[in-house]
This record gives C-alpha cells, structure tokens and sequence, in this order.
C-alpha cells in the first residue's frame, strides 16, 4: 500500500508551526528589552528623547543636567542636533513650544556654556565610604550664674546655581528699532525677512516667537535656531509678487508692506535683496 498525500502535508504542518511560533514569540512570550541605552534607540525615539531633555531644560533651567542626558545619546553634536530638530518641529507643524524648547537648548549649547562629554561609569570596586563615627558629648560643667552663653551659629553654604540662557520675559511688547533696511548680498541670491530681536540692555534674545503673515497664509517660527548667524536672529524666505507683514512676539509691533526688492552689483547684474527687520524690548 502506497502514502499518496504528496507533499502538502508538509507545507501544512510548515505553515502551522510558523504560526504557533508566531503567536507564541508576539503573543505569549514576546521579548522585552532591559537596560537599553539611549544610544541604541531608533532616530525617531532619540528625536522624543531630545525633546523630553528640552522640555526638562525649558522648564528648571539646569543646563548641566540636561548636558548629562544628551551625552548618553551619543551625538557627535548636539547643539547642531538639537538646532536640526528644532527646526524641523517648525516646518512639520509640531507644537510651538516643543520647537522653542528645543531652540534654546541649542542657543545654550551655541553660547559655549556646555561641553558634552561622556557620562561616569561605575567602577565594580567603588566601595561605600566608611562610616562617621558618632562624637561624643563631653560633660558639660554648669555656669556660674554671672555667666552669659555665647552661642555660635554656623553660616550657611550657598551653592552657585547654574546660569540660565537668556529667554524673552513678560514686558513691554516689542517694537520696532529702525526702519526695514534693504540688504544687498550677492553671496545671497534668495529674498528674505530677516529678522533679529535685542532686549532693553541691547542683548540678542533667543526663543521669541515670530509671526509672518501674508494673504492667505501665515508661518511661525522662533529666534535662536540658526545660533550660527545670532542668538536673537531669524530669518524666512520671500516669493516674488507677494506683500508680507511680520510680527515679534504675540504683542509685538507690526511691520507690513515687506515684498521683494532687487539689488544691482557693480557689474551692473540684478538679484534679489533682503530686508532686515529690528526689534527691541523697550
């Protein structure tokens, strides 16, 4: 008597097994990571990591924290990360606020202040430090009643905290410096707003939110993400036949009728200039 069933019964029992093997390893006993450090996480988990340390630094300021947890990440630079992302959360349309946190972590590291440098690891020998033996209290000799005690009180320590990055602060709104001034570049063939914004001490302030309007759109954006060109700088790009009006701050003053403007070299050849917009905190 001959087994006729060919070999399907094969591919069935194959396909049974890849099934309970599936459901056994997703369902049943799935894996579980432990201890993974930030420097294995994916490029999308490492951005929610940024995120997370600027929102921590937005809120205490404490820059030397939050260069301990972006050095688990790993970056060869962090500053220039922190300023990529940043500027990233404002073209995809993220929150505003995850972008200026973002942005002034960037400034913070920009302004030098910070050097990323790899976290301490535990030595296996590091032992507890022996313990303080406790004093013992001398009998004290009674004073005599024409005696006054003296008492002594210890001054207290004060620890220096650490010094935040200058932020915009609730206050006048505010205004513009001068007139708009038209920027000729050659260098630069791209029509733009530039924008840059100084505090009452004239101090360039990162983190001020602003606001370009035209008709029919309008576009957010923050000072400070570009800490190469300034820590109060900010700049955006023009289309040619459109008027635009900007705005520093939610109750800053507005500047409107900005449009495009040509420049000529000295060999007579046109391009395209920039207006550069200054604003003040009186």
């Amino acid at each position: 008597m001959t087994d006729d069933r060919g070999p399907w019964y094969l591919l069935t029992g194959l396909i049974i097994g890849f099934l309970l093997g599936f459901i056994y390893a997703w369902r049943i006993d799935r894996v579980e990571f432990v201890d993974t450090r930030p420097d294995m996480l994916s490029e999308a988990h490492r951005d929610q990591y940024r995120s997370l340390i600027a929102s921590a630094y937005a809120a205490t300021g404490n820059l030397v924290r939050a260069e301990a947890r972006l050095a688990l990440l790993g970056d060869e630079d962090p500053g220039g990360a922190l300023a990529i992302q940043a500027q990233e959360a404002v073209v995809e349309g993220r929150p505003l606020e995850e972008a200026r946190a973002l942005g002034l972590l960037a400034v913070a590291f920009s302004q030098g202040n910070a050097v990323i440098s790899s976290p301490p690891q535990a030595s296996p020998t590091d032992t507890a430090p022996p313990p303080t033996g406790t004093p013992t209290t001398e009998p004290s000799q009674t004073a005599s009643p024409s005696e006054t005690p003296v008492l002594r009180t210890q001054s207290p320590t004060i620890t220096p905290l650490p010094s935040r990055t200058p932020t915009p602060t609730a206050g006048a709104p505010f205004v513009v410096q001068q007139e708009p001034e038209l920027v000729c570049n050659p260098a630069s063939k791209n029509p733009m707003i530039i924008v840059e914004v100084f505090d009452a001490s004239d101090q360039p302030v990162p983190g001020v939110e602003i606001i370009v309007l035209w008709e029919g759109g309008e576009e957010h954006f923050f000072t400070g993400l570009k800490p190469e060109l300034g820590l109060g700088y900010a700049d955006f790009g023009m289309g040619p036949g459109v008027e635009y009006a900007v705005r520093a701050g939610g109750g800053g003053e507005l500047v409107s009728g900005i449009s495009t403007a040509e420049c000529e070299d000295d060999s007579g050849e046109r391009y395209w200039g920039s207006w550069l917009v200054q604003y003040v905190q009186p």
